[in-house]
């Protein structure tokens, strides 16, 4: 075996989280993809929690944005000085040696995404960068034996994009990226307390609601909560309850979209692979599975039984730590051509 001293690192490089992931000592990082940035210099000030406070709370001269849209990056020097900000406070400063980085990207990215990825990784600090597509890597995490003659089908739902596959033999057979996750539910619900209520809310305050009374099938027993937001007639601070059931409604669209690209994935697979999906089931992983009922949803329309993995959040992470452990091995079957 060859000793290197050159550290490994697992980058879930998300449109709303990033998570470090070091073998041998587990997640050490998981912050949101956010940077604070002074429009007067175009200094960086700030990234992760410490950005995140500031979402909607700067004054005019600071900006705080996520430079990662949809899963891939939109703004290429900020997601480069984001990603060097990560991989230091993961390694320490006393760090010497460049390490080697295993970063995700969606299953529908181009090549020209994929060398962003690779560039900005290395220009901020990897000594070596390969990229592997998230639902490989949430498929190992979630511990499916990805390299059987079986058929698997991940639904990796993050804060950008949602990433179907039917993975075989340590490939992808069938798979699709669509831009509704996360975000997009949490979009939803502000429009609709706008709508109903005249109100207001911030997407962390939509984002709450969600977590706390949101659901993707009605509940019998009737959650609520109170919001706060800003009144559009009179402009003033109010407060309303709503109920989780209207939140059902609410996301009704943004789930059917998923839906609906999951059934596109399941007509795409072959036949002695979709036998295979009925026995195992779809393993559904990220953040945006934890919705309640989101298994239960999924079974009632595709007639797939449906199960959540187990640390759902944090399977592509956890991949790209098994991947690394096992590099060697992995280098052929999965990692994504340059």
């Amino acid at each position: 075996m060859s000793f290197s001293f050159s550290p490994k690192l697992g980058i879930d490089l998300g449109t709303t989280t990033v998570l470090v992931f070091v073998p041998g000592r587990g997640i050490v990082l998981n912050e949101p993809s956010v940077v604070a940035v002074s429009t007067r210099d175009n200094k960086i000030l700030a990234v992760g929690n410490e950005a995140k406070e500031m979402v909607g709370r700067t004054p005019d001269e600071i900006v705080a944005y996520r430079p990662m849209k949809d899963g891939v990056i939109a703004d290429y020097r900020v997601t480069e000085a984001m990603l060097r900000y990560y991989i230091r406070k993961a390694l320490g400063k006393w760090n010497l040696f460049r390490p080697e980085v295993m970063v995700s990207v969606p299953a529908g990215v181009t090549s020209t995404e994929r060398r962003a990825v690779v560039e900005a990784a290395t220009k901020a600090g990897a000594r070596e960068a390969y990229v592997v597509k998230e639902p490989i890597l949430a498929a190992i995490g979630a511990g499916i034996p990805i390299h059987e003659a079986r058929g698997h089908m991940v639904v990796d739902i993050g804060g950008g994009t949602t990433d179907i596959a039917v993975i075989s033999l340590g490939g992808i057979v069938a798979s699709t990226s669509v831009k509704c996750a996360g975000n997009a539910l949490d979009h939803a619900i502000a429009d609709y307390v706008k709508k109903t209520y005249n109100l207001g809310i911030g997407d962390k305050s939509a984002e709450d609601a969600k977590i706390r009374i949101g659901s993707a099938v009605p509940l019998e027993e009737e959650l609520s909560m109170v919001v706060k937001g800003r009144d559009h007639l009179t402009g003033l601070p109010r407060t309303v309850e709503i109920a989780g059931n209207e939140l059902v409604r609410a996301v009704g669209k943004e789930l059917r979209t998923i839906i609906n690209a999951m059934k596109d994935v399941l007509q795409e697979t072959p036949p002695e692979l979709a036998a295979d999906i009925i026995d195992n089931g779809i393993v559904m992983t990220g953040g945006t599975s934890l919705l309640r009922n989101f298994p239960e949803l999924v079974y009632r329309r595709t007639g797939v039984k449906a199960r959540l993995a187990k640390d759902a959040p944090f399977c592509v992470a956890m991949g790209t730590g098994e991947a690394l452990k096992h590099l060697e091995a992995y280098k052929k079957a999965i990692i994504a051509k340059r």
